[in-house]
């Protein structure tokens, strides 16, 4: 394969891509001691130098039904992929190696690969930056310490309602933001109207937002993504771009202090292209995303293919969405919509201990009384929970019922469960009926078939925390 090529991958200006940083931004302050990892893994191929585009937004674009490919569309092609329309984009929903249950086992007990480029990257940088996010989100932004990351949802001004869950993280000198590729359009209108308000008051000082458009964006997830992470990163201590990053994350146990929702910059062997490397993942298995500037996207891809071929596949978005159910991860658009508020999407916890007893945040009024109990006038009429169903699978808008018949909810997602062997689904119920244990029915293609409200994620998530004492 064209990766198996030594070669050097070239770097379009820093102050151009994400993650972009000065060299006392990018240090990281602590040194991990441990026995070095010899990797035999391939270098990336050389690439044509061709510069990101960083788009400055001050309105949103123009609406378009033109369906669009990330970076990777012909790759995939060429591993057999078979293409969907998803959020905007052709991606593949699974590859011609594996089924999509076969590709969900593999990534629980291997590793696996997702492309999701296809979601909309941003940075918010600038003296208001830090307040302009608390204001648009419900977490506390504020205490966010460097190099974390936090799941939060953008608000609706009046109703608390969402617009679209997303993904902050606090970089030395800006915040990178992570959203839904299908809310590109909403999202982008609805930040840039915050945006003019925000500027409307004079006191407050400036932000800068930037979309970092056809910016790579790969998940590698699974029990093995780990060992093969550090097979990739850069060990060459002569490389003079690495007094810029984090070089001892080379080590073989050099990511074990690095637990979820932490981040770091890296350089990918065989190139100059630094990274933001985060574990995070949208599967429930241990796992990382890889934020890769345009230019080097395929080969860093090829590359992480060709240094564990016996470990690691491409998955697709059958797979991907059959894992983010058994973890009880939202679907946005389908799980929750701008009529949900955290509280009734049993995202409470992403509300900080700060901004509940503070306010200040889009919808605060509504979310804050939400989170009351009954007797003080608080409460809402449904709340979202997982369902374990007898017979067929449910699929989205299946209605709940009681005894009774009555409608009580509605199922949002649902799925026979790989690893389960059950049918699993998602959905809302009505308030008082949400308790793990009850016994309900769900209409499914007119019939009704018992279920019973359970706890999520339905298969326990491995994300890592360090090592258990």
């Amino acid at each position: 394969m064209a990766a198996e090529r030594a070669a050097t991958v070239l770097r379009p200006a820093f102050n151009a891509m994400v993650g972009s940083c000065t060299r006392s931004q990018c240090a990281v302050t602590s040194r991990l001691s441990a026995r070095s990892l010899s990797v035999q893994a391939s270098r990336p191929r050389r690439l044509l130098r061709i510069s990101p585009q960083h788009v400055r937004h001050e309105s949103s674009g123009a609406p378009t039904e033109k369906i669009g490919r990330t970076g990777l569309y012909e790759l995939h092609a060429r591993h057999g992929a078979k293409f969907v329309p998803f959020g905007g984009y052709s991606m593949p929903v699974q590859y011609s190696d594996l089924s999509i249950g076969e590709s969900h086992k593999w990534t629980r007990e291997k590793a696996s690969l997702f492309d999701v480029g296809h979601m909309l990257q941003h940075e918010f940088s600038g003296p208001g930056a830090e307040a302009f996010l608390q204001r648009i989100t419900p977490s506390s932004v504020s205490t966010l310490p460097k190099y974390t990351s936090t799941l939060s949802a953008l608000l609706h001004r009046e109703t608390g309602g969402i617009v679209d869950d997303t993904i902050i993280t606090r970089l030395p000198d800006k915040f990178y933001v992570v959203t839904n590729a299908g809310c590109r359009e909403k999202d982008q209108a609805y930040l840039t109207a915050e945006l003019e308000s925000w500027k409307s008051d004079s006191s407050n000082p400036a932000v800068e937002w930037k979309v970092l458009d056809n910016q790579g964006l790969l998940a590698l997830q699974g029990p093995r993504a780990a060992e093969i992470l550090l097979r990739v990163l850069d060990e060459d201590d002569a490389n003079p771009e690495l007094d810029l990053v984090t070089p001892y994350w080379r080590n073989v146990h050099a990511l074990d202090l690095l637990h979820f929702g932490h981040s770091f910059y890296a350089i990918i062997k065989g190139t100059d292209a630094v990274v933001l490397i985060s574990r995070a993942g949208y599967t429930g298995e241990d796992g990382f995303e890889i934020s890769i500037p345009p230019y080097a996207t395929e080969a860093i891809t090829e590359f992480l293919l060709d240094s564990a071929k016996d470990d690691l596949r491409l998955a697709g978005l059958g797979a991907r969405d059959t894992l983010r159910l058994e973890a009880g991860m939202c679907l946005y658009g389908h799980d929750m919509d701008d009529s949900t508020t955290p509280v009734e999407a049993a995202l409470s916890w992403i509300i900080g201990k700060d901004r509940r007893a503070n306010g200040g945040f889009h919808g605060d009024s509504v979310i804050l009384q939400q989170l009351k109990k009954k007797s003080e006038g608080g409460g809402v009429s449904r709340r979202r929970v997982g369902f374990v169903i007898d017979g067929s699978p449910a699929r989205e808008g299946a209605e709940v019922v009681d005894e009774a018949g009555e409608k009580i909810g509605n199922i949002t997602s649902g799925c026979p469960s790989p690893t389960l062997k059950k049918n699993i689904a998602m959905g809302y119920i009505k308030d008082g009926m949400h308790k793990s244990g009850t016994e309900v029915e769900v209409v499914v293609r007119g019939k009704k078939r018992r279920a019973t409200v359970t706890k999520m994620p339905f298969v326990p998530t491995k994300y890592y925390k360090g090592e258990v004492p």
